[in-house]
């Protein structure tokens, strides 16, 4: 019996070390910075801030783009996760800090402060300052692109993040998932998406599905609430979809 008992924690331990020596140095790195404010680190354990950037391919030298990045929590954990030699882009549009003024205001405080490094702020998709990017990162934002474009728009959106892609680059959309089947119905009244059509939207303006994980799912979640309702917020199904553009 003590033999067994002593092979299985032997075992438990190679595993748990092999899942700490996959995680990429750069991502430990960002995770664990002392730069991170304690408004940010106490939502990891609901949003997994190592899972979703190692999901995200994101290396050293990259340039990330982070759309509609709220009050910069992915912002912060990228700009240490490109170091050295990478650059992030925080893509505000003008409505967006203008529903979010806060927000914005912490997004250009942090492109301002040289500790994080070379991060900038410009206002849309097709900014000529955006340049091209080895991942484009936005994060429960899909579905509002429908809540403020109609559909045609949100086909230009993407086309246009196609052309800000490099080749062999990454498109990575996490979102709240809608009911299967339910398409848009639920973007603006639930402020969800089904993933579907996410894959659909996203695959015509000719990204390829390159992954999906789902480590931020929840099975329990009815989708039938709204995301911002205390009886499921922070709780949320959602999924982690990963485009690529062909070489």
């Amino acid at each position: 019996m003590m033999i067994r008992l002593g092979l299985a924690v032997a075992t438990a331990l190679m595993l748990a070390s092999s899942a700490i020596a996959q995680t990429p140095a750069n991502i430990t790195a960002a995770v664990t910075s002392p730069q991170r404010p304690a408004s940010d680190t106490e939502r990891d354990a609901a949003r997994k801030p190592g899972v979703m950037l190692d999901f995200s391919r994101v290396k050293p030298g990259d340039h990330v783009a982070d759309l509609i990045p709220g009050h910069g929590y992915f912002t912060r954990l990228f700009a240490v996760a490109v170091k050295p030699g990478g650059k992030v882009i925080a893509i505000v549009p003008p409505e967006a800090a203008k529903r979010d003024a806060e927000g914005a205001a912490m997004i250009a405080a942090i492109a301002a402060d040289p500790a994080y490094g070379d991060v900038t702020v410009v206002d849309g998709v097709g900014s000529s300052a955006l340049g091209k990017v080895d991942v484009f990162w936005t994060a429960q934002n899909y579905h509002d692109l429908h809540n403020a474009l109609s559909v045609d728009q949100v086909i230009e959106v993407n086309e246009t993040i196609f052309k800000a892609v490099k080749p062999g680059g990454y498109y990575v959309i996490v979102d709240h998932a809608a009911a299967p089947g339910s398409g848009l119905s639920a973007a603006n009244a639930l402020h969800r998406i089904d993933p579907e059509t996410v894959k659909g939207e996203v695959e015509a303006a000719g990204f390829i599905l390159d992954g999906e994980s789902s480590a931020l799912a929840n099975p329990a979640d009815p989708h039938t609430a709204n995301v911002f309702d205390p009886s499921i917020r922070g709780k949320t199904d959602q999924f982690m979809l990963r485009f690529k553009k062909p070489k």
